[in-house]
């Protein structure tokens, strides 16, 4: 390429980001006026005006009045268009697949669970296609479908949308995001379910306006995602966070994965079934029975000071917090948010986590950490609401609507 045709391309790009800048503060701002867009950008105000003109006329942002304090008249602030837009948000579970049709508010629209009744890559993509076809009937007058966005557990390149590894199904190496181009070309997000419910929680949930926090989720599996810096955190093949396979036992059980002892041996629904049931065997006084347990009789027991689901729950605590204890030496983040049937009984299970934490974490940074639960619970399609936030926000899906 010539120097003038870099430097067009060049100038094309930066105009670009400063378009998603824009965005960006009106959508985590608004109502912002253009002069205080300005001055916290630090763009040249006749920027904004044209890269907020830009955004009005593809109906990504609206004005709306607002009473000056003065009682003169009114200031002229922008907000982002949410209603307009549409987006099918799947979670490919263990055993069924969850599709929203949902709006930039995150409000869902449409809400449908499919059985999955093959787990090999061409079941797989025909009950995907079979959904999101069905969804993509459902747009109103004056609505947009923009993105398509499916999460599920297992490692995942967001950049070719292809699935590395799933630990319920055999897809391995399935180049989804191809697959799925037959029924639409719209663009296709995919992420791990647990990193896209960090990003919900950051901007939406119950870590919004914290920059640094962790989210552990607790349920076939252990997985967390880290957001630091107001950045979920990725490494180099976009996977990070990947805790249940940290060595607790060494002579433990089996994990999948092929080692011993890992965590999600240990603090999982399946172990935690599995241990319940092991007390119960040995004649341990108990309201609790073998037939018919669950995650939520095991948690409601705990609350109530049954011995044996308090046995439990503090032992997974304890695990648990081994494994937060070293999240907070390497993140020291302001918050740990737990997502997970465990949660219910969080009056047994947070005590035993915080002990843990504080006994092998640095206390500079343990001392003023929160622990909470998270704001979405059992809510798997959030996960994609955040990646096409994100999408949004990173100027990919921006650029997108702007440049049909």
């Amino acid at each position: 390429m010539s120097s003038h045709g870099e430097r067009v391309a060049n100038h094309e790009l930066l105009k670009q980001v400063n378009a998603a800048l824009v965005y960006r503060l009106i959508d985590t701002q608004g109502p912002i006026s253009r002069v205080d867009i300005a001055q916290i950008s630090a763009l040249a105000p006749a920027s904004v005006t044209n890269i907020t003109r830009q955004l009005l006329e593809n109906g990504l942002i609206k004005e709306v009045a607002q009473q000056a304090s003065t009682g003169g008249r009114p200031a002229i602030s922008l907000t982002t268009e949410q209603a307009a837009f549409l987006f099918i948000s799947c979670r490919l579970g263990r055993e069924e697949l969850q599709c929203s049709v949902m709006d930039l508010s995150g409000t869902i629209h449409q809400h449908t669970v499919t059985p999955i009744l093959q787990h090999d890559a061409e079941g797989i993509v025909t009950t995907l296609q079979q959904a999101i076809g069905q969804h993509l009937q459902t747009a109103k007058a004056k609505q947009q479908f923009i993105a398509i966005a499916i999460t599920m557990a297992g490692l995942v390149d967001p950049q070719t949308g292809t699935v590395l590894y799933s630990p319920n199904h055999q897809i391995a190496n399935l180049e989804l995001a191809q697959r799925l181009q037959s029924i639409t070309q719209l663009p296709i997000y995919i992420g791990n379910d647990t990193r896209a419910l960090a990003l919900a929680e950051y901007y939406l949930g119950a870590a919004k306006g914290c920059q640094d926090f962790i989210l552990v989720s607790i349920h076939h599996g252990a997985g967390s995602g880290i957001v630091s810096n107001g950045q979920l955190l990725l490494g180099k093949n976009r996977n990070v966070g990947e805790i249940g396979h940290i060595q607790i036992d060494p002579f433990g059980e089996q994990c999948h994965c092929g080692n011993f002892g890992c965590l999600e041996t240990l603090v999982a629904n399946k172990a935690i079934l599995a241990q319940t049931r092991a007390l119960l065997a040995k004649g341990h006084k108990s309201t609790l029975q073998s037939e018919n347990l669950s995650i939520e009789k095991i948690c409601q027991a705990a609350i109530r000071n049954d011995q044996v689901a308090v046995q439990i729950i503090r032992q997974a605590g304890e695990n648990l917090g081994r494994v937060l204890a070293i999240l907070v030496n390497l993140f020291n983040p302001e918050k740990i948010l737990l997502a997970g049937e465990i949660v219910q009984s969080a009056a047994v299970l947070f005590p035993a986590l915080l002990q843990q934490i504080q006994r092998q974490s640095l206390p500079n940074f343990h001392h003023e950490l929160h622990l909470d639960q998270a704001h979405f619970q059992g809510q798997g399609t959030m996960g994609g609401y955040a990646l096409v936030k994100r999408a949004l926000h990173e100027n990919d899906l921006l650029q997108r609507i702007m440049q049909p």
